[in-house]
């Protein structure tokens, strides 16, 4: 990962490469998050709820729709996020404010650590009462729960990828050498070169033949002042 601006950011006002920036491994990372996102809350979704006799709607997660709706909650938001933070991604090399950047740097190390936690906590949640529920009618639902358990797992360590290249970026923008060369001001760091001051013990030189001419200036005179018989 490439540390080398603000806060591991590129110079500010640079080209953009759209090439270099889909190969960067947060925007890569985060792309997963995003993707990872609608599997866990889509599959809950579309598979997770059964509707009664009576027309009343049950979660197959052992009839707990907490269950449900913390799985398409938690997947929702992360979606979102997602989807905000690439964004940030590209806004991120035109913010010139190195105290802008530090604050999106905390904010996406931050949110992504904790979401990294809630999406264990979804795990060990939808595991404990899928194992307590009973096999919906004709198996139906069942691979949806089991493939947005499983990338609830996988969404934990995607998360906690991102809140680690975070503080890659926070660590480096907190460098007392980094900050001493990159927050200082560039017109106070780069001075014009003055032109060097006369030294007191210089004497002054005339200029060359100066004194042959005031001497043919003074004989000059002299003939013109002799008077004329």
């Amino acid at each position: 990962m490439d540390i080398g601006g603000a806060y591991g950011g590129g110079k500010a006002g640079g080209a953009f490469d759209p090439i270099a920036f889909v190969q960067r491994p947060t925007v890569i990372l985060r792309a997963v998050c995003w993707l990872f996102a609608i599997i866990v809350f889509g599959c809950i979704s579309s598979e997770g709820w059964r509707e009664e006799a009576n027309g009343k709607e049950y979660c197959i997660i052992n009839r707990d729709g907490n269950a449900c709706n913390y799985a398409v909650g938690i997947g929702v938001i992360a979606f979102l996020a997602a989807m905000g933070f690439i964004a940030g991604e590209y806004l991120f090399e035109q913010m010139s404010s190195v105290k802008t950047r530090k604050h999106y740097v905390l904010a996406d190390l931050g949110f992504s650590a904790f979401w990294s936690f809630l999406f264990f906590i979804g795990f060990c949640y939808l595991t404990n009462q899928w194992g307590k529920a009973d096999d919906p009618p004709n198996g139906e639902g069942v691979n949806n729960v089991q493939a947005s358990i499983v990338f609830s797992f996988f969404s934990i360590f995607t998360w906690a990828g991102c809140a680690y290249f975070a503080f890659l970026r926070f660590k480096a923008g907190v460098d007392p050498s980094f900050s001493s060369t990159y927050e200082s001001d560039p017109s106070a760091a780069q001075q014009y070169a003055a032109y060097p001051a006369s030294n007191e013990n210089d004497q002054f030189q005339e200029a060359p033949f100066s004194g042959q001419q005031q001497q043919q200036q003074q004989q000059q005179r002299a003939d013109y002042s002799q008077p004329t018989y």
